[in-house]
């Protein structure tokens, strides 16, 4: 970008934004892009909660359970696809807010159902919104993010995300046996302000309007950015380093991009890792307060306890990498996350899942690493393309991930439905979760470099 309106432009929108220090702009864009994230996950773990609730009220089959935690994620299997093309094609901010108010107008409905039908058909559209929001979020924010402290900044951000599940659970705790597990889903609808207020206090992402041929837009972008960042820090900010034009098309990238040349690599391990993880994170996060109740006999009160430690330590696992990745490494951080959580689950199938406070134990450690694993891949799976094709990148992980979510759950359920032991039930994530290790010793590192050189 050499001149907008008969004005030279000052360095490229990427040094341009390399060159900002932190400051209450970025906690601002943050704060609000990670209040929707909040409650994206806030609504994705709700149907966990309530399951025990509704198995007893609407006498549930271990299939129609199934399917009433399942069908969310088929929802978002859907949304992701059309998110990552509409990311790429209106815009990264206007996409997360119309998949906020589509998430939030569902969650009301779910809180009306009369049937375990109408509940499974609205948490499907519930999983449209909740699918889409939460990779082009997360491509947003590592499109605004320094490169040298992108792991760190975009980490922090994705902490919200084990919050919102925390909160899910912990709120859970209260309500769903006070007032019943509706009203948890009326809280659920609460992100529709939100959404409607964000494309008025969130400017668009200036890589991607660069990317998108307009130029005068991205100036205008990046200039009311300085001008927020220069007024929060009280200094005058310092110049951007010498860097070539940004590389980047105009043309809108294509879906097939993501299979050619170095892409093609880059892909196949990422939709093996985004697999993997949510394969063994929801196999084993959406039954846990299930078999609390039904294999050790605990109360519900005791049982959304305990679900809440796991989400507790998947927090902490969360912080943890973040403090970390800059200085490890992806990598190093996916690599060893993996190991981790094999090994606590391989504890499980080994000891056999003799009670319930062993099955939390071990279940914390398991999410401990788990939610490192997740949060790693939202930060690590825009890197990989350029800006055109960067939603569609990271929304084609987060379709694997949905394949995860739906059959890790159903794979369960079905050892669960045929009578098998707790043990094989971890045994079988374990070995899932060891391919997952395997398959991120494949991963390309992209420790300390801008976006634009990833894909020059």
């Amino acid at each position: 970008m050499t001149t907008v309106a008969g004005k030279p432009a000052i360095g490229s929108v990427a040094a341009r934004l390399e060159r900002l220090p932190h400051s209450r702009w970025h906690v601002k864009v943050r704060f609000l892009i990670g209040a929707v994230t909040f409650f994206e996950a806030f609504d994705q773990l709700l149907a966990a909660s309530a399951l025990p609730v509704l198995t007893k009220e609407w006498h549930l089959s271990t299939g129609q359970a199934t399917f009433a935690v399942t069908s969310a994620s088929i929802g978002m299997l859907v949304g992701a696809l059309a998110a990552g093309w509409l990311g790429d094609r209106v815009g990264r901010v206007r996409t997360v807010a119309l998949g906020v108010v589509v998430t939030g107008v569902a969650s009301l409905a779910v809180a009306f159902s009369g049937s375990i039908e109408t509940f499974s058909v609205f948490r499907f559209a519930q999983g449209l919104g909740i699918g889409g929001v939460v990779p082009v979020a997360a491509t947003y924010i590592n499109e605004i993010a320094r490169s040298d402290k992108r792991g760190r900044f975009v980490l922090l951000y994705e902490m919200i995300f084990p919050a919102g599940l925390a909160a899910a659970t912990l709120l859970a705790v209260w309500v769903v046996p006070a007032f019943g597990w509706r009203a948890m889903f009326l809280v659920g609808a609460l992100p529709v302000v939100i959404g409607a207020m964000l494309p008025r206090h969130v400017a668009e992402s200036p890589r991607w309007l660069l990317a998108r041929g307009r130029t005068a837009e991205a100036e205008e972008a990046i200039t009311r950015i300085e001008a927020e960042v220069a007024r929060a820090t009280s200094a005058e900010l310092p110049p951007p380093a010498p860097s070539a034009d940004d590389p980047e098309e105009t043309s809108g990238g294509r879906l097939g991009d993501l299979f050619r040349g170095r892409y093609l690599r880059r892909t196949a391990v990422l939709s093996g890792l985004w697999f993997v993880a949510y394969y063994v994170n929801h196999g084993i996060s959406t039954w846990l307060p299930s078999l609390y109740t039904r294999e050790f006999g605990l109360d519900l009160t005791t049982a959304l306890v305990y679900t809440l430690l796991s989400n507790v330590t998947g927090l902490l696992g969360t912080f943890v990498v973040a403090m970390l990745i800059d200085r490890i490494g992806r990598r190093p951080a996916l690599v060893g996350a993996f190991v981790g959580t094999v090994l606590s689950l391989a504890v499980l199938a080994l000891a056999g899942a003799t009670s319930g406070g062993q099955v939390a134990l071990f279940a914390s450690c398991t999410t401990f690493f788990l939610y490192a694993i997740n949060a790693g891949l939202y930060l690590y799976s825009p890197e990989l393309y350029p800006t055109r094709n960067r939603a569609k990148g990271a929304a084609f992980g987060g379709l694997w991930n949905r394949f995860g979510v739906i059959l890790g759950p159903v794979a369960v359920g079905a050892v669960i439905g045929a009578g098998g032991s707790l043990a094989l039930v971890f045994a079988q994530l374990a070995v899932v979760g060891a391919v997952g290790a395997v398959i991120a010793w494949f991963a390309v590192e992209t420790k300390g470099r801008t976006l634009e050189e990833l894909n020059a």
